[in-house]
């Protein structure tokens, strides 16, 4: 039994373009404190799987002997390979998606993923997962959120926005359905059962323009999937956010965490 419906990886072409421009990027903190607690160095090896873009592996790069980026999207791998350039750091990128694990080259002391899990058939994943990672690596989860403070008053009103016009296109999602179990029941479930979890929360000032880049980064709102209303969304977005900003910059507070899974230790003691 599995809630997995496969994705055609094009459905993230046209949104590739936006999404390093949009996406709140993950905490430096929390990549710090993830490095530590993985006991990464400089002779471990990482998989980021579903990397998009690269966010999680450029900013795993300088801390590691090699971070493998895999993504079965051309455009994202392509958005990764130029981000990785301009930063001067070293990328393996390997296209293929959670189904072609078995091309992945050698093993891994962490694979990541970052927002991408739920697009994933998650209990074959990690069983795959088991096979490739070290006796005392880990899985590590990362997201974002955007915590009930006053300065995120807008977001309620930025979420709405953004389900209209990708009402249709999320219906038939499987995490968008009432029988979504959480990554953490599933994770739960598999070979890696030892949970935690870590967060850092920030308060940052992003331009309006930013907020229409993470709309159209969105696989169900990218320019590709609502076509012809792209421009009527930009301009809500802007119009929306304007109201929120001060000098062109709207205050946000971003919650990056990191959910971290290993295997239980093989006397019970975690």
């Amino acid at each position: 039994m599995t809630d997995h419906i496969p994705i055609d990886p094009a459905r993230f072409r046209s949104a590739a373009p936006h999404y390093l421009q949009g996406r709140p990027p993950y905490s430096a903190l929390l990549i710090q404190r993830v490095v530590a607690l993985c006991a990464l160095g400089r002779r471990d090896r990482v998989l980021d799987l579903g990397c998009g873009p690269g966010q999680l592996a450029v900013a795993l790069a300088p801390f590691v002997g090699e971070v493998v980026a895999m993504d079965p999207e051309p455009a994202m791998l392509q958005a990764a390979a130029t981000e990785a350039a301009r930063l001067n750091l070293p990328l393996r990128l390997v296209a293929g998606g959670s189904e072609d694990l078995a091309s992945a080259p050698g093993r891994f002391r962490v694979v990541t993923m970052g927002r991408s899990f739920h697009w994933m058939d998650r209990p074959r994943t990690l069983a795959r997962l088991d096979g490739l990672i070290e006796a005392e690596g880990a899985v590590v989860l990362f997201r974002d959120r955007h915590p009930a403070l006053p300065e995120n008053a807008w977001s309620d009103a930025y979420r709405e926005l953004l389900r209209r016009y990708a009402a249709e296109e999320q219906a038939g999602l499987p995490h968008r359905g009432p029988h979504w179990l959480p990554h953490e029941a599933v994770l739960l479930a598999s070979p890696f059962s030892q949970l935690e979890r870590y967060g850092v929360i920030e308060r940052r000032a992003t331009p309006v323009a930013t907020f229409v880049a993470r709309a159209f980064s969105m696989s169900s709102t990218a320019p590709a999937r609502i076509g012809d209303r792209a421009a009527e969304l930009a301009t809500e977005v802007e119009r929306l956010m304007a109201a929120h900003a001060v000098d062109g910059l709207v205050a946000e507070v971003v919650e990056t965490e990191a959910l971290m899974a290993h295997r239980p230790a093989a006397d019970g003691t975690g």
